[in-house]
């Protein structure tokens, strides 16, 4: 594309044409206007003997001027003109594009998108073919793809971010695979990269990329920088969790953390800043423990991403573990009471509870321990049992309690009395243990070398004794012993909790061991053998989906080694046994940030590559505009050619004036009288029905509200009578309200202020039976049907508006069957309750004119230009959004047709059509 300064032009042979101006210019001057017709009646040349007008034999200057600028921008036109285009190197080949389209991606990929957009457009207007590499990969493997331009961004469109880190190393291997140089490389970085490892990756990319053409690099805007949120200390009092970001930035960055539950519901948040100078932030979510067990994941509020995302299992809840113990033993001397040690080891990951057996059985606790000196009523053992089958888990200790008679309630038969081991009276000397066995579930704890026992009571010689060995001394003989019992575990520890009989309670493998027991009382069985497969896979956007085919499986041990990728990606994973619609398998959460170094900044500096930025205003084609003026001034050349030949009536010394005149106003654009902008805007809401948002002055949120009413407009095209056009927006405090039957209206926490003359055209409006659909959603904030910002923001900006009272929606109002059966209105978010006003009768025919939710409805509706969703749906997926557009179409129908469907006047028209 040859270039002139930053005027380039796609086909510039075309620019021949401008050497026939000047031949152009003579031809029209040498042409004469057309004659004029008179009628020359002798009257005539009687009364007008003294007139002496003269005709020109030649065309005026200013109208040769106008026709030779008419031709020369139609050669320009033709001629393609591009302003500020993207630069060519001028060299054959395909055109490579990098795209770094891994989890760091997903919060600038909307402009990442954009801009590969623009850069696809430059080249299909060349002609060249496309080579995409997409460093993150697939199940596949990362390798460069031909394709064409269109076929280039369809693919972007289709896949999206992935939700693991980008593999520059594959990628610098997979550029061997290249059939033939690259004219050019554009390269869409994401400016990170996980450790030092990964920045030298970077570096010889770019080395290798700099060998093959000449490299652009674009980097995403600050604003739209990753942020990787990871966990904290499990055995944390809260629900611990560190933001890390590769850069500071000039200014502190505010973020709010918040614990979803597996519904979308917003259990808590905790409000941090990451300072100016620093790249980590660390905080806690305190919650009680019923809430806290009911946590599903972590994000980071107003991003969505797989790096702004963590899932929570079994390894962060807390549960209720319970002793059997009156709730003051040992208060006088804790250090002689084995409860002092139990709770002890319990307390930091669990909350522990005393009381008897009834008393724990009621508060439902996943695991219960049974000291020695606890006794026991036959009741109780009853009780237990029954607990034990429904899936607790009972942890005994023996004492001298247990080795002086029998006990029933033991996972293997007893012998009388107890063992002892060391002594003045004995030859023997305390045992140690010995290694955990790898299929158990103290597997990988690392026995202590100064942990001895001193006395133990034995288990009956049995040939079921050997499976029910958990952990064992280094004779062979068993310190604890368990068996299955239906769905919960009956587990005994041969020796007391306290030290008495033996140095465990005072060592650090006592508190792992019994975490490891508690833990099975949940079915958290994490390091069971086997292979895991997913169970559910983290989208890009941060979304829970169904895992692809072709992922590979991983053992108990290599999942905690593991580290998000094509092959193994983030998301919960489960044993490969176990069947997906099992409510109680025992998940194992795959995050991004699991074994993933620190973020590094990766930029032009770094990786020694021209920064360059593809902006909105990057390139403009200046050929429609061209065209358009050119047509202005055929418009103005006709105009002026009526006038001087007379055919508008016009007094003759007026005519170069008015000829002059309309000339200028069609080289200023102004080719007649406009119409005034409201009624243009009357004009497009009446021609034709469309829906209406109206507009808060927050990008954001309009750009959804508006993607949000496309969406719903296409729905409605496809399903039903109604065909709406475009969506417009709205201006409360300049447009007329009345022009639309419908407006919806998003209030976030932020939303400005209104004016008094805005809330009373707004009261004016609903008075004569506008409706306004009100969304502050609420629902990404809050839980249950508790009233957040946007709700109370919505108070403040209408507190002085007469409103009638507001009811929830039942089944009986019309919203619900006006044209599905709606038994709810879910929107982007879990269905909340849905608000309506309660007019009376005799106005509006009991059409409720105000509706407030809190789902989000244009965050479900919302579609890109190809028709695409733009946003996530939670919890329910697609499915989900299935049911939000058919509330969107209640909603127009309802705000169309009113109470129709309720209007029994027509209940016996019906019954008798259909044969009733």
């Amino acid at each position: 594309m040859p270039w002139l300064g930053s005027l380039a032009f796609a086909q510039p042979l075309v620019l021949a044409a401008l050497l026939a101006l000047p031949a152009i210019w003579l031809l029209l001057r040498v042409i004469p206007p057309s004659p004029k017709r008179r009628l020359f009646p002798p009257i005539r040349l009687l009364l007008g003997i003294q007139e002496e007008e003269k005709t020109s034999a030649r065309m005026p200057w200013w109208l040769l001027a106008l026709r030779t600028l008419l031709a020369a921008l139609l050669i320009l036109a033709v001629a393609g003109p591009v302003l500020q285009p993207i630069p060519d190197t001028g060299r054959d080949g395909p055109l490579l594009l990098v795209v770094d389209d891994g989890f760091a991606a997903a919060p600038g990929w909307s402009v990442t998108r954009a801009s590969v957009e623009r850069v696809l457009t430059a080249a299909r207007r060349e002609g060249r073919p496309v080579v995409l590499l997409r460093t993150a990969g697939t199940e596949q493997g990362v390798e460069p793809v031909a394709m064409t331009a269109p076929d280039a961004l369809a693919e972007l469109e289709r896949r999206g971010p992935a939700s693991w880190p980008a593999d520059r190393a594959a990628a610098l291997a997979a550029l061997d695979g290249l059939a033939e140089p690259p004219s050019a490389v554009w390269w869409f970085a994401d400016g990170t990269a996980a450790g030092p490892d990964a920045v030298a990756d970077a570096v010889r990319l770019a080395a290798r990329l700099r060998d093959l053409a000449p490299v652009r690099l674009v980097l995403p805007d600050p604003a739209d920088a990753p942020l990787l949120l990871r966990h904290g200390d499990p055995d944390a009092s809260g629900l611990a969790f560190s933001v890390e970001r590769a850069a500071g930035r000039p200014e502190a960055q505010p973020l709010r953390v918040l614990a979803l539950a597996g519904r979308g519901e917003v259990l808590a948040h905790a409000d941090v800043a990451i300072a100016a100078d620093q790249r980590q932030v660390e905080g806690s979510l305190d919650l009680p423990i019923d809430l806290r067990n009911q946590v599903e994941r972590l994000e980071i509020d107003g991003r969505r991403g797989a790096g702004e995302t963590v899932l929570v299992d079994e390894r962060w809840r807390r549960r209720s573990v319970g002793i059997v113990a009156p709730a003051d033993e040992g208060a006088d001397q804790p250090l002689l009471a084995e409860t002092w040690y139990i709770d002890r080891a319990l307390s930091p990951y669990a909350e522990v509870r005393r009381g008897t057996v009834a008393e724990l059985i009621e508060g439902e606790p996943a695991a219960m321990v049974l000291p020695d000196a606890a006794a026991l009523t036959d009741q109780d053992r009853a009780a237990l049992r029954s607990w034990i089958d429904g899936g607790g888990v009972l942890i005994r200790f023996a004492g001298p309690r247990l080795a002086a008679g029998e006990d029933p309630l033991v996972p293997v038969p007893l012998r009388f009395g107890d063992r002892q081991l060391g002594g003045a009276l004995t030859w023997t000397e305390p045992l140690q243990l010995a290694p955990f066995p790898t299929d158990g579930p103290f597997a990988g704890l690392r026995v202590p070398d100064d942990v001895t026992v001193r006395r133990q009571v034995l288990a009956r010689p049995g040939p079921d004794l050997t499976a029910a060995i958990l952990a064992a001394l280094t004779d062979g003989t068993p310190l604890v012993t368990g068996r299955r019992q239906d769905d919960g575990w009956l587990v005994l520890i041969h020796t007391t909790a306290d030290p008495a009989w033996t140095d465990l309670p005072l060592s650090g493998l006592f508190v792992d061991m019994l975490r490891r027991l508690t833990a099975l009382g949940r079915g958290d069985e994490t390091q069971a053998s086997g292979s895991f497969r997913p169970l559910a896979v983290l989208s890009g956007a941060g979304m829970l989906a169904a895992p692809p085919l072709g992922v590979e499986t991983l053992d108990g041990a290599g999942l905690a080694a593991a580290r998000a990728t094509a092959a193994t990606p983030p998301g919960f994973w489960a044993p490969v046994e176990l069947q997906a619609g099992d409510d109680e398998i025992p998940r194992r959460a795959l995050d991004v940030g699991q074994n993933l170094p620190a973020l590094e900044p990766v930029d032009g500096a770094v990786l020694a590559l021209p920064e360059v930025r593809v902006g909105p205003s990057s390139e403009t084609e200046l050929g429609p505009w061209l065209l358009a003026a050119a047509f202005i001034l055929a418009l103005a050349d006709l105009v002026i050619t009526m006038v001087l030949r007379g055919h508008l009536n016009l007094p003759a010394r007026l005519r170069p004036a008015v000829a002059a005149a309309v000339a200028a106003l069609m080289l200023l654009g102004n080719g007649g009288p406009a119409l005034a902008q409201a009624e243009v805007r009357a004009l497009e809401a009446t021609e034709s029905t469309r829906l209406a948002w109206v507009r808060t002055g927050i990008q954001k949120v309009d750009e959804v509200s508006a993607a949000g009413l496309e969406g719903l407009s296409l729905v409605l095209r496809d399903r039903t009578s109604v065909e709406p056009e475009e969506p417009l927006p709205v201006d409360v405090e300049a447009d007329d309200l009345a022009l639309y039957p419908l407006l919806y209206w998003p209030v976030p926490p932020e939303h400005p202020d209104l004016s008094e003359a805005a809330i009373a055209k707004v009261g004016e409006y609903l008075r004569h039976g506008g409706m306004i659909l009100f969304d502050t959603g609420d629902a990404a904030r809050t839980m249950a049907d508790e009233a957040g910002p946007g709700a109370e923001r919505l108070a403040e900006l209408f507190h002085g508006l007469d409103l009638p009272p507001l009811a929830p929606v039942d089944a009986d109002h019309a919203l619900s069957k006006s044209f599905y059966l709606m038994p709810n209105f879910p929107g982007r978010f879990a269905p909340r309750t849905v608000w309506v006003d309660t007019p009376r009768s005799q106005v509006n025919d009991g059409v409720s004119t105000v509706i407030v939710a809190s789902s989000d409805f244009a965050g479900a509706w919302a579609v890109d230009r190809f028709g695409a969703s733009l946003l996530p749906v939670t919890p329910g997926g697609e499915e989900q959004r299935e049911m939000a557009r058919r509330v969107g179409v209640n909603l127009v129908m309802y705000a169309l047709t009113g109470n129709y469907k309720t209007d029994q006047v027509h209940v016996p028209a019906l019954l008798e059509r259909l044969g009733q």
